[in-house]
């Protein structure tokens, strides 16, 4: 497949007569990924452990921050996702192809690829919903075939599907129609039993779609599933709004480099005041992936990438980044091994004697740097071997 994928590649280039250099990897999208990544393998429990350690208040108002918001209202927990899905529509945008000037014949592995990666990331998100040994049940009802992976699945599918086949230009036309679109349909269309503009977990336009088109059950047996069918649409514009960045990033501009950090800067701030703007019609809601919550996130997305490459890719600042780098290059296995590993079972069997043994103020914060440590050090050992698994 990669010779496949490699030999259709050449062909583009020469058909669009543009033989470009390759461009190098952003150190700054793997560490800002592996950034994304920590939180999830035990990071969001330091704040617990740095008030168990000192008592200090504040520490309790960062913990809060590694929750999810329950329902309207946004957190920093609230970002991880999205932020992946923008980073993935960030490395799509680093060397984008317009495979519509090949034959049909010649896209049809490009096309292959696409869904094969599409129908992984389902099933690998069955497998993570399910966890280890429980097993997956025979009736197709009882399998939540909605989840995280499923969702970046959909919208990098979707994103690439726009990229290879459309300019620039018409490209920014998908994602502002596709923005106003679903404003649209959550402000003005009505359903059977409810009405428009409703943004509760049981009226709302979201939880009409997925009682009629989502398979198998909902998360918790909710009416409304966060990674639901509706929802999945206004994610697809996070990714390629990440398209459009990493187009951007690998244009010179005769301003330099810092003129492009500004840039993104300056839109990053833009589209989170736009998002809180316009949460005063539609509440920023994660579950429901309003159109408030795509410009928060998107703004607050913006402005990492931006930080993360000025300090990485244009200031060459990158030994620090080294840590984040490592867990971002085997992004997915991280994800997955929280789900079908018990990594404190791991750390507490390797390292519970030295935490017993700690006074008890700090034994929580060992308990959490072990944990991340465990887990790190297990991507270091494939890191250094070069096992890099992507899907």
């Amino acid at each position: 497949m990669k010779e496949t994928m490699m030999s259709v590649n050449r062909k583009i280039e020469s058909n669009t007569q543009r033989d470009k250099p390759s461009k190098p990897r952003l150190m700054s999208l793997d560490a800002l990924r592996g950034f994304d990544m920590f939180w999830i393998i035990g990071g969001e429990g330091i704040f617990a452990a740095l008030f168990a350690l000192t008592g200090w208040a504040g520490w309790r108002v960062a913990e809060a921050q590694t929750q999810h918001s329950q329902w309207h209202g946004f957190t920093f927990y609230d970002l991880i996702f999205p932020l992946f899905i923008f980073l993935s529509g960030v490395a799509l945008g680093l060397s984008p192809k317009r495979i519509d000037l090949l034959a049909f014949r010649e896209r049809i592995p490009l096309y292959r690829y696409a869904l094969t990666r599409l129908l992984l990331l389902i099933a690998l998100g069955v497998l993570y919903n399910h966890g280890w040994g429980t097993g997956i049940p025979v009736d197709p009802e009882q399998i939540r075939f909605s989840s995280v992976l499923a969702r970046i699945g959909f919208a990098w599918f979707f994103a690439a599907m726009v990229v290879w086949h459309t300019s620039l230009r018409v490209q920014i036309l998908i994602t502002i129609s596709m923005f106003i679109f679903y404003i649209l349909l959550q402000c003005f269309v009505g359903f059977p039993g409810g009405q428009a503009g409703v943004f509760t977990a049981d009226g709302s336009l979201n939880t009409y779609i997925d009682s009629i088109l989502r398979p198998g059950m909902a998360y918790q047996h909710r009416a409304l599933d966060p990674e639901g069918v509706l929802s999945t649409f206004p994610a697809v514009i996070n990714a390629l709004c990440g398209v459009f960045v990493g187009q951007y990033i690998v244009k010179p501009h005769p301003k330099g480099d810092w003129a492009k950090v500004s840039i993104m800067m300056l839109c990053a701030l833009l589209m989170w005041s736009g998002g809180w703007l316009l949460d005063f019609i539609i509440p920023v809601n994660k579950d429901l992936w309003s159109s408030s919550f795509v410009l928060v996130t998107l703004g607050w997305s913006l402005l990492f990438f931006s930080v993360f490459y000025a300090i990485i890719d244009v200031l060459k600042w990158q030994k620090w980044s080294y840590v984040f780098v490592i867990i971002g290059v085997n992004s997915i296995i991280v994800y997955l091994g929280t789900s079908i590993l018990d990594w404190s079972y791991i750390t507490q069997s390797l390292l519970g004697g030295v935490i017993r043994s700690a006074p008890a103020s700090s034994q929580l914060m060992i308990s959490v740097i072990g944990l991340v440590t465990v887990q790190w050090l297990v991507l270091w050992w494939m890191y250094r071997r070069k096992i890099f698994i992507r899907v």
